[in-house]
């Protein structure tokens, strides 16, 4: 079935993999960003681009005006510790943001939203590990306390509205593309600097843990969602799904992985912890292999090795 699909961030690490994805399963793809984080060289040929800032009222246009079969939203402020230092522009661009691509949505006619959430902040400290969607949820950050409110927002609106919404709660997400000079992107940041034979900083002591997943994957549960049947919703978590490995890494022990795809000894330095992350997090997957077919399917050594690779050539 050939969809019309709207991809919001669409020129982004992880958006613009998405909508690769889409067009290699046939949909008609469109791409809205504003390219303050994004970039242009990453949004497909074969796609339309449209440069418009979530929050503005011509983006609500071109999302009402569409009549897109499924919007994909990936447009965010996606740095933790910019939500800490500033969360009113935290919310200004996830929470407003999103509701004004959702009322064009809802205009629009648009069947399903699928959201990219945040497995990686929205449970909290706390919960046995790996994480199941049914976790407690207490964000330790704005960013991702803004999140959570997404989803509620979603649900809300398809009991008023009927429009779908699959959510997709990403563990730690790496790969070609990431961007290695930000705030966000361990394994670019890592990648970076071994490849610059530059010290690594560690955040405190290194035993904290995330759960790695590799971009092409996320990009394929997308598309699978786009079109998958949903539950009923019952529930915040009926159509919320985890997209992870369910293992985690240490920091420690990713910084000697980088290393090795790189082929190079690294040099760590350490640094006081930072406010609003998590100790530990894993996400069980599961739900996600049960109700939409989808599991991780790339080792990490192997995501690790395209991913050093593409830092050399960038």
């Amino acid at each position: 079935m050939t969809l019309s699909v709207l991809v919001t961030g669409g020129a982004g690490f992880v958006g613009s993999r998405v909508a690769d994805a889409h067009l290699a399963a046939g949909h008609a793809v469109t791409v809205l960003d504003d390219l303050s984080t994004g970039r242009r060289e990453y949004v497909p040929a074969a796609a339309r681009f449209v440069q418009l800032d979530v929050r503005s009222p011509e983006a609500q246009e071109v999302v009402g005006a569409g009549r897109f079969d499924v919007v994909n939203h990936h447009a965010a402020q996606m740095d933790v510790r910019r939500s800490v230092a500033d969360p009113t522009h935290d919310a200004s661009v996830n929470i407003i943001g999103l509701l004004n691509v959702l009322e064009g949505a809802r205009r629009g006619g648009t069947r399903r939203v699928v959201f990219a959430s945040s497995g990686g902040t929205i449970y909290g400290e706390g919960a046995q590990l790996p994480l199941v969607e049914e976790a407690p949820k207490l964000p330790l950050s704005p960013y991702g306390t803004a999140k959570l409110a997404s989803e509620y927002y979603l649900a809300t609106l398809s009991r008023l509205y009927g429009l779908e919404s699959a959510v997709l709660r990403y563990s730690n997400v790496y790969g070609p593309r990431q961007n290695p000079h930000g705030e966000a992107g361990v394994v670019a940041i890592f990648g970076r600097r071994l490849l610059a034979d530059e010290p690594v900083t560690v955040f405190g002591d290194g035993a904290q843990t995330r759960d790695m997943v590799y971009v092409e994957d996320v990009a394929e549960a997308n598309v699978i969602a786009a079109n998958a049947p949903l539950p009923p919703l019952a529930d915040l978590d009926s159509r919320a799904y985890n997209i992870g490995t369910g293992v985690e890494t240490s920091v420690a022990q990713l910084i000697t992985l980088v290393g090795r795809a790189g082929g190079r000894e690294p040099r760590v330095v350490h640094a006081p912890e930072r406010a609003g992350e998590l100790r530990r997090n894993a996400l069980r997957v599961e739900k996600a292999a049960r109700e939409l077919g989808w599991r991780p399917r790339t080792p990490l050594v192997e995501g690790l090795t395209k991913t050093l690779r593409w830092l050399a050539e960038d």
